[in-house]
């Protein structure tokens, strides 16, 4: 069982999850639209080489629900604020889509605070503003609020990780299920993040670092091998088949993926 907590930074309230573990510490940053329980599959097994924490990102699952400020650099400082005051630091930093943006710039912002970075279907390329539209398009759709948990789980496509992933970012109100984040929000999230290219903030990362490309994700392959080009100390792998949201979708080689890379930090240069 996770241990919950509160942090608060510039009035803006940040809800982490302690998972407790053996070995340096490891941060967890999930996807637009996602939440931090999401995680709980990969914290269950990653606690035996890791200590392992993950939070809730502005405007998402049990943190601040409607901040003023959306932009990369709030989402940055967050995160090294979440480090700090929990003195995870040097941390491995393993983030998804958005949480894999946030990691590539903590990284390259604050190289002390990391000792390797973990980036899944995300990349620092400039990003296409119709996918902005479709996304607020699709999230328009969901049929909330949902008459039952298990009218949101056939509605995200089933018993699946992914789906009750999902389903378990609902909250439960008198009349329904309903997200834990505002349409809205998360399209002026995503639109902070696809405003322009940061492949400069990448090319000083200097941390151990893999890039994790989901075969049937959403980073074209070429801009996958472009990340590693600059960057002697990084390598791709790719998932053949899995989907954007890969740790859900392909959760054993994840797994394989994660612990390889993590084990090979501990061992000596």
């Amino acid at each position: 069982m996770a241990a919950r907590s509160v942090l608060e930074r510039d009035g803006v309230r940040i809800a982490c999850r302690d998972f407790g573990g053996d070995g340096p510490s490891a941060l967890l940053l999930h996807g637009l639209a996602g939440h931090a329980g999401e995680w709980t599959e990969t914290a269950g097994w990653l606690t035996q080489r890791s200590r392992v924490v993950v939070f809730d990102a502005r405007g998402h699952g049990r943190s601040e629900h409607l901040p003023l400020d959306v932009s990369r650099a709030a989402h940055v400082a967050d995160t090294v604020f979440v480090v700090e005051q929990l003195r995870l630091g040097p941390v491995v930093l393993i983030g998804q889509s958005l949480g894999g943006h946030t990691a590539l710039l903590v990284a390259a912002e604050r190289p002390d605070l990391v000792r390797g970075l973990i980036v899944a279907d995300a990349s620092p390329a400039e990003g296409d503003h119709g996918a902005v539209v479709e996304l607020g398009d699709a999230l328009k759709r969901w049929p909330v609020p949902f008459a039952s948990r298990e009218a949101a789980l056939e509605f995200f496509g089933g018993p699946s990780p992914a789906a009750e992933a999902w389903a378990d970012g609902l909250e439960q109100r008198d009349d329904g299920w309903w997200p834990r984040f505002d349409v809205d929000l998360m399209m002026r999230t995503l639109s902070e993040a696809v405003s322009r290219s940061y492949w400069s903030e990448w090319e000083r990362i200097r941390c151990p670092t893999v890039v994790v490309r989901g075969g049937s994700g959403v980073i074209p392959a070429g801009d996958a091998h472009a990340m590693i080009r600059p960057l002697p100390q990084a390598r791709l792998i790719e998932l053949a088949g899995a989907a954007h949201d890969l740790h859900l979708d392909r959760p054993a080689e994840w797994r394989e993926a994660l612990s390889e890379f993590i084990d090979s930090l501990a061992q000596p240069c």
